[in-house]
């Protein structure tokens, strides 16, 4: 089998130097046979060379690959794009079930996607919350986009985004490599899996009021943590926002914000999945 490194170079057409020296050599009355013997190329190509350029007076390779429109999907592209443009999530193998269904054409999915990637499709991903369409979160957000920012870009020093990030033990690599017939040794802390949860408020300027929890973080700990790690460090009329896990979702903000941060509020009401 030829590597596909070869087959590229093998596909690739002779140059026109190349082919106007062959010619040349035959044109002194050498053999196609000898031609192809002295410039180290196949007497077909030599042979078919001269026969081409007799027939038609040029020696220019012919345009390779297969032209535009002779495809067997071709006839079917007006069905294939409305199928995607009404479904835009459709997978290739599901497009070649329909058209199969649809026209008993069998063509590989990866026939299909090269046939899109043609026409100018490419692969995205644009999954929004089905809950953006509500009413009262539309407000929220316009809320959020016409009110809250502008006034954190006249004050970015009063900013202090909330964030937090977990490591799972479970994440301990468990296999390795080692030479054949030794055994492979390593070693991790004994105990069951469990979460360490690192939650900090990020300044323009510095990072402050760290705190690490030896377990994920919910509500509870989330109100903990405001009351005794972050309110010590805000000054009034500080804007708090904050984009963390789920769990932390409940009804109000923490109280420790009524005093200091009365603007604080959860960054993006809902945000893209």
């Amino acid at each position: 089998m030829i590597p596909s490194f070869w087959r590229r170079i093998l596909s690739k057409s002779y140059s026109i130097d190349l082919r106007e020296r062959v010619v040349g050599f035959i044109d002194k009355g050498q053999s196609r046979r000898a031609a192809a013997r002295h410039f180290g190329v196949s007497e077909s190509f030599a042979i078919k060379l001269d026969q081409r350029r007799v027939q038609s007076g040029s020696i220019a390779p012919c345009k390779q690959g297969r032209p535009r429109g002779s495809g067997k999907l071709e006839v079917f592209e007006v069905f294939l794009i409305a199928a995607v443009e009404a479904k835009p999530d459709i997978t290739m193998p599901e497009l070649a079930v329909l058209l199969l269904k649809a026209h008993g054409m069998t063509a590989a999915p990866a026939v299909v996607s090269r046939f899109l990637c043609r026409r100018g499709f490419t692969y995205k991903k644009c999954l929004m919350a089905s809950e953006c369409a509500r009413a009262d979160v539309r407000e929220e957000r316009r809320i959020w986009m016409t009110k809250r920012q502008p006034r954190m870009r006249l004050a970015p020093q009063r900013l202090v985004f909330i964030d937090e990030t977990s490591v799972i033990t479970t994440m301990t690599r468990l296999r390795g490599r080692s030479r054949r017939g030794r055994r492979l040794r390593a070693d991790a802390p004994f105990g069951h899996w469990g979460t360490q949860t690192f939650i900090a408020g990020m300044r323009c300027h510095e990072l402050t009021a760290p705190w690490v929890i030896d377990r994920p973080l919910n509500r509870s700990a989330f109100d903990t943590y405001i009351e005794t790690q972050l309110a010590a460090t805000l000054r009034t009329a500080t804007l708090s926002s904050w984009t963390i896990s789920p769990s932390t979702k409940a009804s109000g903000r923490p109280s420790a914000f009524d005093e200091k941060a009365p603007g604080s509020c959860p960054c993006r009401p809902i945000r893209r999945t």
